[in-house]
């Protein structure tokens, strides 16, 4: 009996080294293969850029009360309040915007741009700074906060 449990333990000859070898060779393989078809763009599946289709470029003016004005660029009329307490992924996609300006130094003359797609995609800008927001990543409820932006604005607005 301590012949048997001592060579139970024990490798049974060349089958493992050659399992691995095996996997190892699989492996490369299969990264070889991912990298040759990503490189030469093989399965892959390219969707036309989607056109904007109606632009409402805007300015935040913080009140004394702590609403928010949101001004129309073009001609300075109002599109929403932003009352205190309210419309908080609003307010905080903003608020992170204005935020960004004021690390780099920017003020707020130029513009906040809210931007619908013919995909139906909602986008807003702060070319001042480059960042962008895909307002869809964040849920339709989300979205539908700055979706009627473009609403208030009217349909002259692009």
């Amino acid at each position: 009996m301590g012949e048997r449990a001592e060579s139970v333990g024990r490798a049974a000859g060349p089958a493992p080294a050659l399992l691995m070898i095996g996997a190892g060779a699989l492996m490369g393989f299969a990264m070889l293969a991912v990298l040759i078809g990503r490189s030469e763009g093989i399965g892959m599946i390219a969707l036309p850029a989607a056109k904007p289709v109606t632009r409402l470029e805007f300015r935040a003016e913080d009140q004394v009360d702590g609403s928010i004005a949101l001004r129309n660029a073009a001609d300075r009329q109002i599109v929403a309040w932003i009352r205190p307490g309210e419309d908080g992924f609003l307010r905080g996609t903003l608020r992170g915007l204005a935020q960004a300006r004021q690390r780099d130094g920017l003020g707020p003359e130029q513009p906040f741009s809210l931007t619908r797609y013919d995909d139906g995609r909602l986008s807003l800008a702060d070319d001042a700074t480059g960042r962008r927001v895909p307002l869809e990543a964040f849920g339709p409820t989300n979205a539908g906060a700055f979706a009627r932006l473009l609403a208030a604005a009217g349909p002259e607005t692009r």
